[in-house]
């Protein structure tokens, strides 16, 4: 076996829980690491009918986030999540919203007052929020490049504070699929 082969096997072995570790020493408060298992399925289409796989969103991070209109966090909560959209554009990041188990009237008269710019996903009958089983509204997973769940955000926060940019700017840049 030749020496730069043998270099770059070290490397990759050293190297990438290295790089885990520095993410997992970054992580804000709150942030709860989860253990890598694969993401539970999600297709759900949006109110105008347009459907999203999660499956499709490979070699990208995904921040699956569970809201309802009826609950105080998640409205405090998303025009925090507007602004991050809009800073992460053209990123390796997705932020998918799952409204659970509203109406569309519901989730149109109450989005367009705190979020204009985001659309949401609907769980109508409340089948992929049970297979997702967050501990609570909002919930935000997120989920690895790989499609495996990563890390979890329960209740709300700024999620363009120093420390989220910081840390989602990390997973992206990392390098790690």
């Amino acid at each position: 076996m030749n020496m730069r082969l043998i270099v770059a096997l070290w490397l990759a072995v050293w190297l990438a829980p290295a790089t885990l570790w520095a993410q997992d020493a970054a992580r804000p408060a709150g942030l709860i690491a989860l253990d890598g298992r694969a993401a539970p399925a999600l297709v759900l289409a949006n109110m105008d009918g347009k459907t999203t796989n999660l499956k499709t969103l490979k070699g990208q991070w995904v921040m699956v986030h569970f809201w309802a209109s009826w609950c105080g966090p998640c409205r405090h909560e998303m025009p925090t999540l507007q602004a991050l959209q809009q800073k992460m554009q053209g990123t390796r990041l997705t932020l998918l919203l799952v409204n659970t188990a509203e109406s569309d009237d519901a989730v149109f008269t109450f989005l367009p007052t705190v979020a204009p710019e985001l659309n949401t996903l609907m769980d109508r009958d409340g089948l992929v929020t049970e297979r997702w089983q967050p501990r609570g509204l909002p919930s935000t997973f997120i989920v690895d490049p790989d499609g495996r769940l990563r890390y979890l955000a329960l209740g709300g926060r700024d999620w363009t504070s120093a420390a989220y940019l910081s840390f989602l700017n990390s997973l992206i840049s990392a390098g790690i699929k």
